[in-house]
């Protein structure tokens, strides 16, 4: 029995020194070929689907940039849009030593800046970086800014609002910054705005009791749009955006940055970056591409009628 019970420890020992043998080989095997290889580590909050067309094309692009497969391993971080959670994929990002961060949306940049001051950040997806305070010695990028005033008054040509709901959360400081923006310019088209503070779908039930509904740049909520849009639908609630993506679940209108132009300017910019700019060397990026979209096929069911000049100036339009 004696002898049986060293044979097992015997096996078990082997067992462990091969285990430890094969991830020596595994970590080692590459050698020389990926001691260049970048690492680059990438915060994209949720599944919204803006971030996911500013990754695709960020991607795409930085393999023209010469960091495709090979010599560059992208590292994402895929965090549900709450606090901590961002917190943690920045954490990791700065754990594994990524040569440099991407971080999609002002909630990621924030957290991701509040993390490291030695590992550069390029971000995207931004609505005003310059008033949240999004500069430093190491954070560039593009501005994912339009202009609040042309989507009220566009929406206001449409549905003659006089009280819109306004959708943030507390936790996002560009949501707080595009209500701000929001409040001004009641007096100059005659409504008042509710806020509706949306940090998770189990939230939405908030929004009722006004005319149309004004859905920010907020990571939670178009992390659950469709929960939203749905809501709006019933209750025929007329929903615009300031952030691409919603306008496939019913946002009537949509004036958003374009993403391909975020993530291609973002892929430039950490490619510079890499090899050897300082981001403090590289101004904010302003979109010089800016999308109009308009959902018509639920304004029609709606019974709303768009004006024939906005149609024609539309970047695309949802028949």
């Amino acid at each position: 029995m004696k002898h049986k019970k060293v044979y097992i420890a015997n096996r078990i020992t082997d067992k462990i020194i091969l285990t430890f043998f094969l991830t020596f080989l595994l970590i080692f095997s590459s050698g020389p070929a990926s001691a260049d290889q970048k690492m680059i580590g990438v915060i994209m909050t949720g599944s919204i689907p803006y971030y996911k067309d500013i990754h695709r094309s960020f991607t795409e692009s930085l393999a023209a940039e010469g960091l495709g497969p090979g010599n560059a391993e992208i590292v994402l971080q895929s965090p549900t849009p709450e606090p901590m959670s961002w917190t943690n994929a920045a954490r990791k990002l700065v754990a594994i030593g990524s040569d440099v961060i991407i971080s999609y949306g002002a909630p990621a940049t924030i957290t991701a800046m509040g993390e490291t001051s030695d590992i550069p950040i390029v971000f995207a997806g931004v609505f005003d970086p310059q008033a949240l305070g999004i500069t430093g010695k190491n954070a560039t990028g593009i501005s994912s800014k339009v202009p609040v005033a042309s989507l009220i008054k566009n929406f206001k040509s449409i549905v003659n609002f006089s009280t819109l709901g306004v959708v943030v959360n507390d936790a996002e400081k560009d949501t707080l910054l595009q209500a701000g923006e929001v409040k001004k310019l009641e007096a100059a088209y005659r409504f008042r705005s509710v806020r509706f503070n949306i940090r998770r779908a189990t939230d939405t039930p908030k929004i009722a009791n006004v005319d149309a509904l004004f859905l920010t740049t907020g990571c939670a909520a178009m992390h659950c749009v469709n929960n939203i849009i749905g809501l709006a639908r019933k209750a025929k609630i007329p929903a615009a955006a300031t952030i691409g993506g919603g306008e496939t679940s019913g946002v009537i209108l949509t004036i958003a940055a374009d993403p391909r132009e975020q993530g291609r300017e973002a892929a430039r910019m950490a490619a510079q970056v890499i090899k050897g700019a300082k981001p403090s060397s590289l101004p904010v990026e302003q979109p010089k591409k800016i999308e109009m979209i308009i959902n018509l096929k639920e304004a029609t069911a709606m019974g709303l009628k768009i004006p024939f000049e906005l149609l024609t100036s539309a970047t695309k339009v949802i028949k």
